[in-house]
């Protein structure tokens, strides 16, 4: 009940700019440009965690860009994900999935599998930020010309702790074994999908790390032209790397 009333007062009422609280607006022009997907590239957490695929961020994780994630996510600015899910198409496009499109389900169709937040979390914010931006990315991609749909084709298997403050050995311990796949996923994911794990953020990496191994493991990735990649939002500064640099994985 939570998540419609809050969309609508964003819609109606008088707001400020969550990067930087610009009033009486809802993402500045010079937020907007921080999200313009122009700093895009891909990351590497460090320390490496295997298993984990390319990652291609839209911007650093700091200042207005913070600003805007956290609200979003913590503070049920639902209109945000319009913009957020904007920097996370252009994080798609920068990483490499045009290709030759196809029909629905077809070679060069791009799935974008959010990674899943626990249904408590789900309840407290009243929505779920990983696949709110999902859908707002999506229709930008296909609107750019690339067949792109949401997948949400990952599901909790188990509680796991909250990460804050967790380091990195901590939370590869707290997510490892807890992702799985739901029933039914291989129909969303025909041979030849390429699938793009997505998440506002990435730290450490344990989070798309776990939700490839289980990606992997259901057998998902299957059919000439298929890849699994990662996009997100946001990354820290020292997480940006050359390109040439990036693994393949």
């Amino acid at each position: 009940m939570r998540g419609w009333w809050q969309e609508l007062a964003g819609l109606v009422l008088p707001v400020d700019c969550a990067g930087c609280g610009t009033v009486r607006v809802l993402v500045c022009a010079g937020c907007r440009g921080a999200l313009s997907g122009a700093g895009a590239g891909p990351v590497r957490p460090s320390p490496w965690p295997g298993g984990l695929p390319v990652v291609w961020a839209a911007a650093v994780y700091d200042g207005a860009v913070r600003g805007l994630l956290l609200a979003h996510k913590e503070r049920g600015a639902l209109p945000l994900a319009g913009v957020l899910g904007a920097a996370l198409a252009g994080a798609v496009l920068a990483g490499g999935t045009r290709g030759r499109a196809g029909g629905a389900g077809g070679v060069g169709d791009v799935a974008l599998v959010p990674v899943p937040s626990a249904r408590r979390q789900v309840r407290a914010r009243g929505h779920d930020p990983a696949r709110r931006i999902a859908l707002a990315a999506a229709g930008r991609l296909r609107r750019a010309g690339v067949p792109a749909r949401v997948a949400p084709v990952l599901r909790l298997r188990r509680a796991v702790a909250d990460q804050a403050g967790l380091g990195a050995r901590q939370r590869r311990e707290n997510l490892t074994g807890a992702l799985g796949v739901r029933r039914g996923a291989r129909r969303l994911l025909a041979d030849g999908t390429r699938i793009v794990l997505v998440d506002d953020l990435i730290t450490t990496g344990a989070t798309l790390v776990e939700a490839a191994r289980a990606v992997r493991a259901a057998g998902l990735v299957t059919g000439p032209g298929a890849t699994l990649r990662a996009a997100v939002v946001a990354a820290p500064a020292d997480s940006f790397t050359r390109i040439e640099r990036a693994p393949h994985v």
